[in-house]
């Protein structure tokens, strides 16, 4: 295949557009996506595994090209989306709108581009002798929690020869990432005491003690703002706490027995997060005496739904070197959101972060993706394939 500089080839186009078609928002079965995808990859010689969720109604595929008894290179990236409700857009999210220098639909950027430019040159790698083998990885639910991509990795350990270094395509322009934060989410559900306003004082009033908590978790945002740690390389250079979600009351001349909030840190990787759990959770034990002074059955109730590890790469780090070389650009960065890179480093694989498109598009209405971005991510998975090809 040859293109102009900045014009991707027109099969990677025809896969984006493929993939864009498949509606993988995260509360639907991926299945479809991840079948075709190994089908792709099957008829190549591939071999393929997959691992599913409870339900078996989400699929992640892990499939190699190459010799097997040697460590190879992961391209790792998710299937899901994120929803389209409520958001304003042009046009039918799910089918590819071309539009000047500009692909749009729900996924461009975040991230099936990236996917389909693996798909499109995997004949590419099929029809190279290889020195070491190419692992193609792609997860369900890394939008809710980087969910598939844990059960993935755990298979990975049942390996007789792991992957020696892993790529994350996520939207990041080509910068190379050797950096992100890690990620805690929390519910809280506040029991107090249902009784008549006019009675208060035979009530715990449970909307009162989360607002309690929910400002503890202000003010500890506001110390770690002013006193640190930082990073510059971050933004913002500090740990983030955030309160999304609360919910609680039927009446206001009613005492209310319950309140539940939702909230996240986001923790540069060397800044402790179960501690600052820990140190969250000793507030609010702090606040149990005077709530079961008025009823035994006051208290309250904590589920830490998802942890995500933050990246931490060394500059000099394997997988760091070869993304700078691979992508043309000595610079690194770091960035705040999460992705399942950090899963995959702390598993023992070095791991980067380097993507086509632009995290500014993820999420959004009329999310896209231009073609010059498509084109270097094929570039750079060109340049990968030919480093590893047998002189």
């Amino acid at each position: 295949m040859s293109q102009s500089p900045g014009s991707p080839a027109p099969q990677s186009i025809a896969m984006i557009e493929r993939l864009i078609g498949f509606d993988t928002t995260s509360y639907n079965s991926n299945i479809q996506f991840i079948e075709f995808a190994a089908d792709v990859l099957k008829s190549l010689g591939a071999s393929v595994r997959f691992t599913y969720d409870d339900t078996r109604g989400k699929a992640n595929l892990f499939s190699t090209i190459g010799p097997i008894d040697r460590p190879g290179i992961v391209l790792s990236g998710h299937s899901d989306v994120v929803p389209v409700a409520g958001q304003d857009w042009t046009s039918d999210p799910f089918i590819l709108r071309r539009q000047d220098d500009r692909l749009y639909g729900r996924g461009t950027a975040d991230m099936k581009s990236f996917i389909a430019i693996c798909l499109t040159l995997a004949p590419d790698f099929a029809a190279r002798q290889l020195e070491f083998p190419i692992h193609f990885a792609f997860s369900y639910d890394e939008e809710v929690g980087c969910i598939g991509a844990r059960r993935l990795i755990e298979d990975l350990s049942s390996l007789t020869i792991r992957p020696k270094l892993c790529i994350v395509g996520e939207p990041t322009e080509m910068k190379v990432i050797i950096g992100h934060k890690g990620k805690k989410n929390v519910r809280c559900q506040v029991h107090g005491k249902e009784c008549h306003s006019a009675l208060n004082h035979r009530g715990v009033n449970a909307v009162e003690i989360a607002a309690e908590l929910v400002t503890f978790l202000r003010r500890m945002q506001r110390r770690i703002r002013e006193q640190g740690p930082f990073d510059a390389g971050y933004d913002p250079p500090y740990t983030t706490v955030h309160t999304g979600v609360i919910q609680g009351g039927t009446a206001l001349n009613i005492v209310p027995a319950r309140c539940g909030f939702e909230f996240e840190f986001r923790n540069l990787p060397d800044h402790d997060v179960d501690g600052l759990m820990a140190e969250f959770r000793a507030f609010a034990l702090s606040l149990i005496p005077e709530m079961l002074a008025v009823d035994d059955g006051a208290g309250f109730m904590f589920d830490e739904y998802n942890t995500t590890a933050g990246l931490d790469t060394a500059e000099d780090d394997e997988a760091a070197v070869l993304a700078r070389q691979l992508s043309g650009n000595n610079d690194t960065a770091k960035v705040s959101f999460t992705t399942e890179a950090g899963l995959f480093h702390n598993a023992g694989i070095p791991t980067v972060v380097c993507g086509p498109g632009s995290i500014a598009q993820a999420h959004r209405p009329d999310e896209f993706i231009t073609l010059d971005q498509v084109a270097q991510g094929e570039a750079f998975v060109r340049r990968l394939l030919d480093r590893m090809t047998l002189r």
